[in-house]
């Protein structure tokens, strides 16, 4: 049987593998193996996170919901459950972003849920 020489891929795998870790620190963006490591460990954060990120924002809405309803004198849960009885079908995003970029129209809302 003939030999085969693997330089070639060994070394582009290793290169590749290199260049996507550049920016770690230490020994994880220099050596191979513990780079490796490194690599998929980051993968599974990244995997993780972009799961984690939904409800990092739903938290945020709520919070910035929260805030602007409380300067009209209500709380949040008694506002979005208002909205629910007067089937009012805005989500969390659109009304944190209206809160926050258009606070007329948000307390023209707030008070015709009110009323």
């Amino acid at each position: 049987m003939a030999r085969v020489k693997r330089g070639n891929v060994a070394r582009q795998r290793r290169k590749k593998l290199l260049k996507a870790v550049k920016g770690f620190r230490g020994a994880q963006s220099r050596l191979f193996t513990v780079a490796d490591r490194a690599f998929v460990k980051a993968g599974k954060y990244a995997y993780n996170d972009r799961r984690k990120k939904k409800g990092d924002f739903r938290s945020l809405w709520i919070i910035r919901i929260n805030a602007a309803v409380r300067e009209q004198g209500i709380r949040y849960s008694t506002f979005i459950n208002l909205l629910k009885k007067k089937e009012i079908d805005l989500d969390r995003k659109q009304l944190a972003d209206m809160a926050m970029n258009h606070p007329e129209a948000f307390k023209a809302l707030v008070d015709s849920v009110k009323a």
